[in-house]
């Protein structure tokens, strides 16, 4: 297997693991984490800190999305999920911009 093509594997498999893998989060909660949209409000502010801005992120913010009754390890969970949907959505646009600046379309590693 080529290295590009490990690389997109061992992607795909965070992702898969983030998303529908065991967890304290539900599915639902760790999807719409992961895409930054649908979230109620507690739990929305900490994650736009997260994706916008991380270095902002408070322990008001954490101590908010725990008192709208998530647990502790949903919060770290939905975090990671957020952070990695955003890291996600980087690597994919910087890709695509690769491809249109080169002419080449997009890179085999990237379907």
């Amino acid at each position: 297997m080529a290295n590009e093509d490990r690389k997109r594997a061992a992607h795909r498999a965070l992702v898969d693991r983030l998303l529908s893998g065991k967890g304290r989060a539900s599915t639902q909660q760790r999807a719409r984490a992961f895409g930054n949209e649908g979230l109620p409000p507690a739990l929305d502010a900490l994650i736009g800190k997260v994706v916008g801005s991380p270095a902002q992120v408070t322990e008001a913010d954490l101590a908010a999305a725990k008192a709208s009754g998530l647990t502790e390890d949903q919060v770290f969970e939905l975090v990671v999920c957020a952070a990695v949907g955003h890291s996600a959505r980087l690597y994919e646009a910087g890709l695509a911009a690769l491809a249109e600046a080169t002419g080449k379309g997009r890179p085999e590693h990237a379907a």
